[in-house]
């Protein structure tokens, strides 16, 4: 395969950094981007192409898209839209600052970063942009409110740029895991910490029973089905390599059962099980 060039957001550590490594090891020209220097510094001593490109900086989305096309002469030929984080709690409890901050980074990120590339695709006549979302973006889970409306939204703006895409020579692709054995859950306490006012909660009870313990468990028992970070990575590679790409690749077996189970149950039967899991 002739050398093509990719650029891969949220790659210091779990599903960004296994696709960046792996799509190297294929031949690809890989642009892993973090939002931290240091840990840019860390892939670039690893072997990768690596700088700051920040979802809430948009100063840095334009840098790192310029930095991009001058190391290859103005080309790139797929998109990786990676980076993300959830801030867990009951949705009564989301202060507006928490809404706007994760949607700045797990939307509108991806949004500004995404109109930056389609015009050189266009020019160019080829691309490939793949969105990472989630078995969240389909189904909503308890706590999870946050997280659920960004993918939620996401899927709906992927959805219509591909249709706007039909007769432009760009595919638009979403990946949709389940359980990926990461960081996120870390991340997700520090979120957590961060916004939650949780002891003054109505829900407190729910609180100290369920979410605080399965975040405290960050390093502890795996998710029931969880894969690791190349389960995603082997999706990313048919999406990125394949003749013809499918619109939607599903990771994991909670993906495929969560789809079959909202197609065939009516939404409170539905919503009683989500409650239970």
């Amino acid at each position: 395969m002739a050398e093509k060039s990719i650029l891969i957001t949220g790659c210091s550590s779990g599903i960004g950094y296994d696709a960046a490594h792996t799509l190297k090891k294929r031949g690809w020209r890989v642009f892993a981007t973090c939002r931290a220097k240091v840990d840019c510094d860390r892939l670039i001593s690893e072997g990768l192409e690596s700088f700051v490109l920040d979802y809430e900086d948009e100063a840095t989305i334009e840098a790192a898209v310029a930095e991009t096309l001058a190391r290859t002469g103005g080309t790139l030929d797929a998109l990786f839209n990676n980076g993300a984080y959830a801030i867990p709690g009951a949705v009564e409890d989301l202060p507006r600052a928490a809404l706007q901050t994760i949607f700045e980074t797990n939307l509108f990120g991806y949004h500004d970063l995404t109109c930056r590339v389609i015009p050189v695709m266009r020019k160019q006549g080829h691309g490939r942009i793949v969105n990472c979302s989630s078995v969240l973006g389909f189904v909503a889970m308890q706590y999870r409110g946050a997280y659920n409306a960004t993918k939620f939204a996401l899927e709906g703006l992927t959805d219509t740029l591909r249709i706007e895409m039909r007769d432009h020579p760009i595919d638009i692709i979403l990946i949709e895991p389940g359980p990926i054995a990461t960081d996120f859950r870390k991340n997700a306490r520090i979120q957590f910490e961060k916004w939650i006012d949780w002891k003054t909660s109505a829900v407190r009870n729910a609180y100290e029973k369920e979410l605080c313990k399965r975040l405290s468990n960050e390093a502890g028992k795996p998710d029931l089905f969880e894969l690791p970070s190349s389960a995603v990575t082997k999706k990313l590679i048919h999406a990125m390599e394949s003749r013809r790409p499918r619109p939607r690749y599903y990771v994991t077996v909670p993906t495929y059962m969560m789809d079959m189970l909202r197609r065939a149950l009516p939404t409170r039967v539905l919503d009683w099980f989500l409650a239970k899991v």
